[in-house]
């Protein structure tokens, strides 16, 4: 096991994976820019390193500093949490070509599962189902054409780099087809310094729902269950919940089974995120793997009883897994809100700015992720979440009515928060009665 680790991130996870290191008796480094000078959180871990300027790619996306913090520290490892350097593969690399071991895959698998083209094949490979589209990367308008003449408009266009939407378009005629391909193919060029892309078939309303899953250097493979995160604004989760409500049980088994045989195709080890897209007839398609922890995480640990970032490091460590998937029961209903420092109001716009009052909600079953305090500035350069609120009941029902509570309780005094919007959709009957899709915030409010 290891004696010290390095958090490669900051705020709220870097938080999680300190505490979860006390709790294994490990020591741990922190790393903050100028930006994140002192915030509370740092003085729980045992040592802490300026890594550079206020913004992220002068401090935290800094592969040298972060290295050189890792080693003046004495570190064995590194977690790298999630964005930043997560899915960074070259960062991976350098990680282990200076004898730090990287919490998190293997540098290949990471780079394999980063191409969403390559991702599809392997995909294809392991008998997992994707959305008919074209074979490989598109080379020009005419090949591009063909394809989707054979599969049918709408068509999706997508990068085949990175994420969060961007290098995505939709071409609903052969009209649209030119213009939406060049569009995707500068932007993502312009995002991820890869103008790949390929073609999918456009799957209207879907839901989203992914599986969360780990595995071992000893060939474990287990998941925890699954995810709905269709409550989404322009492809970013707001509020995310297992089990996913109105899925049938056969397809539920057969979207869990369909993630363990792509990490077993991938070789991959460590915590991972397998994510499909489900039509209006429960019919699922493979999406891509998030080769790290995911923000929503503690929902999957909430229902399971099972602690993914000790689990991280246990299978870094290259210990087996603990469990095996018969003792993964899923139990309960949780939720998951985001607590953004954003303002509903004004299109979700940034509020950065000092918290003045800040009341945290309690009582049965309720979480608090979040490394803000009353008197904490919420910088203007980073994402804007400043917390996590879970909660977890027995059913569906109690876990909406204790999360409605908890938002009430909430204050939080200086900034705006998307707290009360969370309250507008938990209340929508098209929320309560489990029906919504990944168009539902935009084509309700």
């Amino acid at each position: 096991m290891y004696k010290r680790i390095l958090v490669a991130n900051r705020g709220e996870i870097a938080l999680r994976v300190i505490r979860a290191c006390k709790e294994l008796g490990i020591e741990t480094i922190a790393i903050f820019s100028e930006g994140d000078r002192g915030s509370a959180y740092l003085d729980l871990a045992d040592e802490a390193y300026c890594v550079g300027g206020v913004r992220s790619n002068e401090s935290y996306l800094k592969i040298d500093r972060v290295i050189s913090a890792a080693e003046v520290g004495n570190a064995d490892a590194i977690h790298p949490g999630y964005g930043f350097l997560s899915e960074n593969a070259h960062f991976n690399d350098v990680c282990r070509n200076c004898e730090i071991d990287f919490i998190g895959p293997l540098p290949e698998s990471m780079e394999k599962l980063g191409d969403k083209n390559t991702a599809r094949k392997m995909a294809v490979a392991a008998n997992v189902p994707v959305v008919p589209g074209s074979d490989g990367l598109i080379e020009d308008v005419k090949q591009a054409k063909k394809v989707a003449a054979e599969i049918g408009f709408p068509v999706l266009i997508k990068a085949t780099a990175g994420g969060g939407g961007k290098g995505m378009r939709v071409a609903e005629t052969e009209d649209d087809l030119e213009n939406a391909l060049q569009a995707a193919q500068q932007e993502a060029a312009a995002a991820f310094g890869n103008p790949g892309i390929y073609i999918e078939k456009y799957v209207g309303s879907p839901r989203h729902v992914e599986v969360q899953v780990i595995a071992d250097q000893h060939g474990n493979v287990v998941h925890l269950w699954e995810r709905d995160c269709s409550t989404q604004r322009r492809h970013q989760k707001l509020i995310e919940e297992s089990p996913a409500t109105n899925l049938p049980e056969e397809t539920r088994a057969a979207i869990c089974e369909a993630a363990v045989r792509m990490i077993r195709e991938a070789n991959y080890h460590n915590a991972g995120t397998v994510e499909f897209i489900v039509d209006a007839d429960n019919n699922f398609y493979f999406i891509e793997v998030n080769a790290r922890i995911q923000v929503e995480h503690p929902v999957s640990e909430l229902v399971t009883g099972i602690d993914l970032i000790k689990s991280q490091i246990i299978v870094a460590s290259g210990e087996a897994l603990p469990f095996s998937q018969e003792d993964v029961k899923c139990e309960g209903h949780a939720i998951e809100c985001r607590i953004n420092a954003e303002n509903p109001d004004k299109n979700f716009q940034p509020c950065p700015g000092k918290i003045e009052h800040l009341v945290i909600p309690g009582g049965l079953g309720v979480r608090w992720e979040s490394h803000v305090y009353a008197g904490y500035t919420v910088p203007p350069y980073y994402d804007s979440m400043i917390a996590k609120l879970l909660v977890h009941r027995p059913t569906r029902e109690e876990a909406i009515a204790t999360m409605l509570r908890c938002l009430d309780e909430l204050q939080v005094e200086g900034i705006q928060t998307t707290a009360p919007f969370h309250k507008k959709v938990l209340t929508h009957p098209e929320f309560v009665a489990g029906t919504i899709d990944t168009k539902f915030v935009e084509r309700t409010f």
